[in-house]
């Protein structure tokens, strides 16, 4: 007989995640809250990383990065005015509004 014991670890693992998403906040913390930043975390959250493609790239952390920067810089990945293939492909899948609420999400941050 399986166990559910995994099954049921992962779902509680899970819970406090599914109320952070639930945690509303007035004066467009809600925006913030909804920014796609699972996607930019892997890479520019990790202090001193470095990818591999399309060659060696030392990552930049955006945390506290000005949100007017950061806009600047994904609407130009997005029209390709800026060039590096990941970057671009996250940008093109962002919309303005998307663009303005990781922008906001990361400035915040601190370094």
């Amino acid at each position: 007989m399986k166990s559910n014991r995994p099954i049921l670890a992962a779902v509680v693992a899970a819970l406090p995640l599914l109320a952070l998403g639930q945690d509303k906040k007035p004066d467009g913390a809600a925006v913030v809250a909804d920014a796609p930043v699972s996607m930019c975390i892997g890479c520019h959250s990790i202090p001193g990383y470095q990818a591999s493609f399309p060659q060696v790239y030392r990552v930049p952390k955006i945390g506290g990065q000005s949100q007017q920067y950061i806009e600047a810089a994904l609407k130009e990945y997005r029209d390709g005015s800026r060039s590096h293939p990941t970057m671009t492909g996250v940008a093109k899948g962002l919309s303005d509004q998307q663009i303005a609420a990781v922008a906001a999400y990361y400035a915040g941050r601190g370094k």
